[in-house]
């Protein structure tokens, strides 16, 4: 199809149905996954923004909130937020800065490391029940258009990923 027919065929495309917009699909699924991840993870007393706080801070070391907040797309209020309650929960530590006495950055404790390792499993899990009604090349095919339609959009976020997108996934 080229490109103009499928302009085309998009534009024609009848959107009044709420279960045929994608952003209604996509809304509706991460309810049901923020669910399933509550569920398998409802002992470590874990959201999965701060489970995803955690696993940029475990990859990036000592970030700032911008970093944090670019590496996983969420904005600097939430992610100033979250680190709050991680840090009394004594999973992260914040400083300020050497070189701006203005920037404060965090990392994870060794506690948070811990708690990092413990998680995991039960997120995997969360991961797997998700998706396991699709095959496994329906699994890569979802990924494939989700990856598609985030690179795609990204800088329509109001918080756009710009760290860590993976390009050679689509």
């Amino acid at each position: 199809m080229s490109d103009r027919a499928r302009k085309k065929a998009i534009q024609d495309k009848d959107y009044s149905d709420l279960w045929n917009r994608p952003g209604h699909l996509i809304r509706r699924l991460h309810q049901i996954h923020v669910a399933m991840f509550l569920e398998e993870c409802r002992e470590f007393n874990m959201t999965p923004v701060q489970f995803g706080v955690l696993t940029v801070l475990c990859q990036q070391g000592v970030s700032d909130i911008v970093s944090i907040g670019h590496g996983l797309g969420v904005d600097r209020i939430t992610v100033a937020n979250v680190l709050r309650r991680l840090e009394r929960r004594k999973l992260v530590k914040r400083s300020l800065s050497s070189v701006d006495k203005r920037r404060k950055l965090a990392q994870v404790t060794e506690q948070g490391r811990v708690l990092v390792d413990a998680v995991q499993p039960a997120m995997i899990k969360a991961q797997r029940r998700f998706v396991y009604p699709l095959n496994s090349d329906e699994e890569a095919t979802l990924d494939k258009l989700l990856s598609k339609l985030l690179l795609a959009n990204n800088e329509a976020s109001r918080a756009p990923i710009k760290r860590g997108m993976r390009k050679s996934r689509i």
